[in-house]
C-alpha cells in the first residue's frame, strides 16, 4: 500500500477538525490522505440499491462531504475514502499499522485545558504500532496554515535508551513544515542537590552539564541527517512533564514518545499523559523501543 495519512471520521466536529489538520500534513509530506469511517453495521459492498434504502447511505455521505470540503482547500492532494465494517477501535488500529501516521479528533473540556480521551482514542494511542496524532476541534476549524506560520515542532526527550523513531518523526515534521525543532528535556533534581537553605548550585550545575552533553550526543546524528532543520535544545531542571507542557505553548505540534509494549499491556508514561491532557497544540505520540 502506498504511504498514507489516515484520519478517523465519525461525523463529529472534532473528527472534521482532525481531517483538516491531516490534510495539511499529508500535503506537506506529499502523501495520500485516507478518510476512514468504521461502523460494524455497514453492509457488504457493492450495494445496488437506491439511496433511500441504502443502509450505508449516511456513512457514504459523511465521507463524501468531508472529502469534498477538504479537496476544495487542497485541490492537488490525493484523498481516498474508506468504509470499514468493523468496530472503530479495531479498524483504526489496523489502519495505524498501515499508515505513516493516524490522526484523531479530540474533544477539549471547557472547564480545564485538557483532552477528553474516550473509549476509542486512548486504546488507539496506547496500542498503535505507528504515530498517532490528536487534534482539538478549536485548533483546526478550516484549512491548514502555511508551513511558515505553523509554529515550531517540539519534541520531548528522555535521554535514556534509544529513541530513533521519535527523533526521526520530529525532525521529519520540522523539515516538512520548514520550521525550527525544539528538543526539550526535563530532569528533576535528586535529593542530594538540596540543602537546608535551598538548592546546591554546584550539584545542580554538574547535573545540568552532564545532561546537556547527553542531549547534544543524542541529537547530533539527526542534525547531520536533517541539516536544513534549525535545532534549539532546551534543558530544564524540573519535572519532565512540566517542562514539556510549558515548551509546547504556541507550538505547531508536540511530539512525545511511548515505549512499545506487548498489546496486552498498553500504557502511556507520565510525560505522554501530561501532554495529552494539558498541551493545547496537536500531540503526536510515537511508539519506540
Amino acid at each position: 500500500m502506498e504511504p498514507v495519512v489516515t484520519v478517523g471520521l465519525d461525523g463529529s466536529r472534532e473528527s472534521l477538525a482532525a481531517a483538516h489538520w491531516a490534510a495539511g500534513e499529508a500535503e506537506r509530506r506529499h502523501l495520500t490522505l485516507r478518510l476512514l469511517h468504521a461502523w460494524p453495521l455497514l453492509v457488504p459492498e457493492p450495494t445496488h440499491t437506491p439511496s433511500e434504502v441504502d443502509q450505508n447511505y449516511w456513512a457514504k455521505r459523511l465521507v463524501h462531504n468531508a472529502r469534498t470540503e477538504l479537496q476544495a482547500h487542497h485541490p492537488s492532494l490525493t484523498i481516498v475514502g474508506s468504509l470499514i465494517a468493523d468496530d472503530a477501535q479495531n479498524a483504526l488500529l489496523q489502519a495505524a499499522a498501515e499508515s505513516d501516521m493516524t490522526v484523531l479528533g479530540s474533544r477539549g473540556l471547557q472547564a480545564m485545558a485538557s483532552y477528553f480521551l474516550g473509549d476509542i482514542s486512548m486504546p488507539v494511542v496506547a496500542r498503535a504500532e505507528r504515530p498517532v496524532v490528536l487534534v482539538r476541534a478549536e485548533q483546526e476549524e478550516g484549512p491548514q496554515p502555511t508551513p511558515t506560520t505553523a509554529g515550531d515542532v517540539v519534541v520531548a526527550l528522555k535521554l535514556h535508551g534509544p529513541c530513533d523513531d521519535l527523533l526521526e518523526f520530529a525532525f521529519a515534521s520540522a523539515a516538512a513544515r520548514g520550521v525550527p525543532l525544539r528538543a526539550v528535556h526535563g530532569q528533576s533534581l535528586p535529593v542530594n542537590a538540596y540543602v537546608p537553605w535551598g538548592v546546591d548550585h554546584e550539584v545542580a550545575d554538574e547535573i545540568r552539564q552532564d545532561a546537556q552533553k547527553e542531549l547534544v550526543r543524542a541529537l547530533r546524528p539527526w542534525q547531520e541527517k536533517f541539516p536544513q532543520v534549525k535545532l534549539v535544545d532546551s534543558l530544564a531542571l524540573e519535572s519532565a512533564a512540566k517542562a514539556v507542557v510549558r515548551a509546547a505553548e504556541g507550538s505547531g505540534i508536540l511530539v512525545v514518545g511511548r515505549r512499545a509494549h506487548r498489546p496486552a499491556l498498553p500504557r502511556l508514561g507520565p510525560v505522554a499523559q501530561a501532554a495529552l491532557h494539558h498541551a493545547r497544540c496537536p500531540v503526536a505520540v510515537v511508539p519506540h523501543q
